[in-house]
């Protein structure tokens, strides 16, 4: 196992490490942005079709929690896959960002649950 990936599971979303490759980062004042890509490994979901890796969607930007007093934004390039028989572009259905916000699911929740005390 490498140390780093593991230390990365605890910093940042597990799916992101798991399904993402960090391509850049970027430190701006109080500001650490992350850049990641999806990797290239054929989704399991389209396995029994014929897909290739057809560029990505445009990057989204999402905020996360901070990290040892900088805020953290994650710039994610979600890959794009043509399915060859059908000729149509298939992707993945992640569930990265919270409904109606622009934060990764888990920091929403850390936040809804502050405002409640």
């Amino acid at each position: 196992m490498d140390p780093y990936i593991d230390l990365l599971k605890v910093l940042l979303p597990e799916l992101l490490i798991t399904h993402f490759d960090i391509v850049k980062h970027q430190t701006d004042k109080d500001i650490l942005h992350l850049y990641f890509e999806e990797k290239r490994d054929i989704p399991k979901e389209f396995s029994s079709g014929v897909v290739i890796s057809d560029g990505f969607h445009k990057e989204i930007t999402i905020q996360d929690f901070p990290i040892r007093g900088k805020q953290v934004y994650l710039h994610i390039k979600r890959r794009r896959w043509l399915d060859k028989n059908t000729t149509q572009v298939v992707q993945r259905d992640w569930d990265l960002v919270a409904q109606g916000t622009r934060m990764t699911v888990e920091f929403a929740a850390f936040l809804k649950v502050l405002n409640h005390y």
